[in-house]
């Protein structure tokens, strides 16, 4: 996982790197917002940030306030890392778009598990989006069929929006993609072999 730590004081960056690469994540550092909001928003952008509140150029609560914004990607996971441990102070970096809140001074095991929550929020963001997007595609393939229909009770057939009456083939088709495909029933079968019969037997033919 692409890790983006955006802190001002260097000790804390490198803090924050010795615990995450032995897990595994990439680590890329900025010391100031703007750089920070720049790879956000850039390609190959990391999906977890660790951002300090107060540093030069945009504040790490703005910073989430700019990417929860954005609505034409889907957003990294948020870690607000500060000194600032006061309820209220908390209550706001949540509520400016943070998705969790580390106080400093930090515990590298507990830094790499809350990165590790992320991680698996991501993945079930993705997966949700994945299949939300598959059914997407799906519903505007297909057209819904709504309301009453007029139909005859004895041939079945319907009675179209310029008021003729057409074949349930015609008419699905005319309103949906759906097409069909046709064949005998066992009971239609035995119903025309028996009336084909009939008409031989009528005629002086056998059926065989």
């Amino acid at each position: 996982m692409k890790v983006l730590v955006a802190d001002d004081q260097a000790i804390h960056r490198r803090l924050a790197r010795k615990a995450l690469e032995p897990a595994g994540h990439e680590v890329s550092e900025v010391q100031d917002g703007n750089a920070a909001w720049d790879l956000l928003c850039g390609t190959g952008d990391p999906m977890v940030a660790l951002l300090d509140w107060a540093m030069p150029g945009i504040s790490g609560p703005d910073l989430c306030r700019r990417v929860r914004a954005r609505t034409e990607v889907l957003p990294p996971y948020l870690i607000l890392v500060t000194a600032r441990d006061q309820p209220e102070e908390i209550v706001a970096g949540l509520g400016a778009g943070g998705d969790d809140y580390v106080i400093k001074p930090f515990n590298p095991a507990v830094l790499r598990a809350r990165v590790g929550v992320g991680t698996r929020m991501l993945e079930l963001r993705s997966a949700l989006a994945e299949r939300v997007a598959a059914l997407e595609s799906a519903l505007a393939q297909v057209k819904r069929l709504q309301g009453l229909f007029p139909m005859c009770a004895w041939c079945k057939k319907i009675r179209n929006d310029q008021n003729f009456w057409e074949s349930v083939e015609v008419y699905v088709a005319e309103h949906t993609d759906a097409r069909f495909s046709h064949g005998i029933c066992p009971d239609c079968r035995v119903a025309v072999m028996s009336a084909e019969r009939d008409r031989l037997a009528k005629g002086g033919a056998t059926l065989r």
